[in-house]
């Protein structure tokens, strides 16, 4: 203003990828060192603390009379502006739901325009610690460090992004749902009326076919229809077909089509054996066949989930479909996955537990009540709705990740019931939107948050989490705990176990990796997981080497988790499954409860519960027990 100088950026400027982060741009360009290594995501906190423009040049057009010029926004974590040619056109401010944005006001035809999104620096602290109700920001709270990540808050366009043409009636909405047998579409046109064309396909073999005229809102079912069962990986095949909507205008062009995989199944949920009467139903039965879960929970492959690629997705859906995995639970404190990744457990024959963007915190965890968060966090859940409900995968809905009533320092409290505003909405969304799927208000429910042994026999243990370690100073009380074990749902067990010394060489960067104890930085920036204390006190004496402490703590951490699955498998149906906590790491840990490292290698844990996952459910409560 002074001088008459134009501002110019701080940095030049660099290539980026979409989807893609600003942080894997700025490592590739140089800018910032790779933060797997050493303490260096210490030296990439900075990059939060700045706005970040992505901008591109589009190409000439020259629209037709009433054409609409609409860009499509799968994923912007998370909040900031749309310029066209240096103009502010429109806003966002929530990662969890796609945008929409109608541009034809502000491109000039004939001519090159400039595409600009602006992020906004995220805010300063979303992180474990605090209280659940405070967090309204639209953003994953992992990345702000939790017990298995270090801090690292991702910025940038995290899911695809299209520039649309569009010209007449269109899909405003539409979704499907599916049975064992049948299927329902239902959605709305957004313009004139049209022409409805629902197909099904198996291959190159259409199954049914179907023309309705449509004007606003429509939903469409049909039903005994000549398919396969869709089946979890371990019970059967996975079948799935193509179905097909088009909207047609009254000559039978085509004005907007939508086309998914689907597969038929049907799901339902009884009281475990010998369960109380009031007893949660965790006894999962699919087909009328009862399956015992057995699974892992899911968190982001990467901290920058943006840069997440198919051949990622693909290593790990595959190591868990072959480790007899039947079900994935996706944590509630990240964001939704790719639909490639719903894809390809429909494939495998995950299932999926998909939890809505919440979870615990370290002083309070009580979602939310404010008006802005009822508002926001409702327009997320309805997204998750609308965008996976036609997956056979799809098992169940969860409002968070232990949302909980804490009640002093001695423990977690009791889970939240769903009577809390957000948890209430929550259920409302999907009773109208996707009334045949189960929803939870929270993991764990019930009366209580873990299994004491104390209470076993009180019929209080329904979905538990916990124990994460060995709390025992002798493994036969541990294996005692289990045997004695009377929760309905294990879905969140874990046991501590290192990485390899390969893998924590390799990124230690300058720093010594030995001895592995509190002092030590590389080991301290993450202690939960680390059993060096527990090696001492079954030795009596410190580990010699890296070798001998890694190779110790992983083959500890598979007869931790033996024991435990093995007890909780034999119980079947008295208990409905097991699902460790967690399934791999995002982050090169030097120690986690992981039972695949960063560099997606299985550890020792990883084969030993592919034994138990794999083998049949046993006759007898003691047959398999050693």
């Amino acid at each position: 203003m002074e001088t008459g100088v134009k501002l110019n950026s701080e940095l030049d400027a660099v290539p980026a990828k979409v989807p893609g982060s600003v942080q894997f741009a700025l490592r590739n360009a140089g800018i910032i060192p790779d933060w797997n290594y050493g303490l260096d995501a210490l030296q990439c906190e900075w990059v939060e603390n700045r706005h970040w423009i992505f901008e591109t040049e589009l190409p000439v057009f020259h629209p037709d009379a009433g054409s609409r010029y609409i860009l499509c926004c799968q994923g912007l974590d998370h909040a900031g502006w749309v310029l066209i040619n240096g103009i502010p056109a429109h806003t966002f401010e929530s990662a969890f739901i796609p945008y929409e944005f109608d541009l034809s006001a502000y491109l000039t035809s004939g001519q090159k325009n400039i595409l600009q999104i602006i992020f906004d620096t995220p805010p300063r602290y979303q992180g474990q610690f605090g209280k659940t109700a405070d967090y309204t920001v639209q953003k994953p709270r992992f990345y702000y460090t939790w017990d298995w990540m270090p801090r690292m808050v991702q910025i940038g366009i995290w899911d695809r992004i299209t520039l649309e043409e569009r010209k007449g009636s269109i899909f405003n909405s539409l979704s499907a749902t599916t049975t064992s047998s049948g299927f329902t579409v239902h959605g709305e046109v957004c313009g004139d009326r049209g022409i409805l064309r629902v197909q099904l396909f198996d291959g190159e073999q259409l199954l049914f076919k179907k023309n309705i005229p449509v004007a606003g809102s429509f939903f469409e079912t049909a039903d005994h229809l000549p398919v396969e069962q869709w089946w979890p990986n371990g019970m059967g095949e996975q079948k799935l077909y193509q179905l097909s909507c088009v909207l047609m205008d009254d000559a039978g062009r085509i004005l907007d089509q939508w086309d998914k995989r689907i597969g038929f199944r049907d799901i339902h949920w009884e009281r475990c054996e010998n369960s109380a009467d009031d007893a949660d139903p965790w006894l999962c039965t699919v087909n009328n066949k009862p399956v015992f879960l057995q699974g892992v929970n899911w968190t982001p492959v990467l901290p920058n989930f943006a840069d997440t690629v198919l051949e990622q997705y693909e290593r790990l859906i595959s190591l868990y479909r072959d480790m007899g995995c039947n079900i994935l639970r996706i944590w509630g404190g990240a964001a939704l996955e790719k639909e490639i990744f719903y894809e390809l457990c429909d494939r495998a024959g995950l299932m999926l537990w998909q939890e809505f963007p919440l979870s615990s915190s370290g002083t309070e965890s009580i979602p939310p009540s404010d008006e802005y968060s009822l508002t926001m966090f409702s327009a997320a859940a309805y997204s998750y709705i609308m965008r996976l409900q036609h997956h056979p995968a799809l098992i169940l809905w969860g409002g968070g990740n232990e949302l909980n009533r804490r009640q002093g320092r001695d423990g977690m409290g009791t889970p939240c019931d769903g009577t809390e505003p957000l948890l209430k909405r929550f259920r409302e969304l999907v009773e109208k939107f996707d009334p045949g799927r189960r929803f939870v208000p929270t993991s764990p429910t019930g009366p209580a948050f873990s299994a004491d042994e104390k209470n076993y026999g009180k019929h209080i243990h329904w979905d538990v989490h916990g124990p994460w370690k060995n709390p025992y100073a002798d493994f036969s009380e541990w294996e005692a705990y289990w045997r004695s074990d009377d929760a309905l749902l294990r879905s969140e067990t874990g046991a501590a176990g290192a990485s390899s010394a390969e893998l924590i060489n390799k990124y230690r960067k300058d720093i010594i990796a030995f001895p592995a104890d509190e002092a030590n930085p590389l080991w301290r920036r993450m202690p939960w997981w680390n059993d060096w204390a527990v090696f001492k006190k079954n030795f009596g004496r410190t580990p010699v080497s890296l070798e001998e402490f890694t190779v110790w703590s992983t083959e500890y951490q598979a007869c931790e988790l033996k024991v435990a699955a093995q007890y909780c498998k034999a119980r079947f149906p008295e208990c409905g499954g097991f699902i460790i906590w967690m399934g791999h790491d995002s982050f090169p840990c030097t120690a986690n409860t992981s039972i695949i490292d960063f560099e997606l290698n299985p550890k020792p844990a990883f084969f030993v519960l592919r034994e138990v996952f794999r083998s049949p459910v046993p006759a007898t409560y003691e047959k398999q027990l050693k």
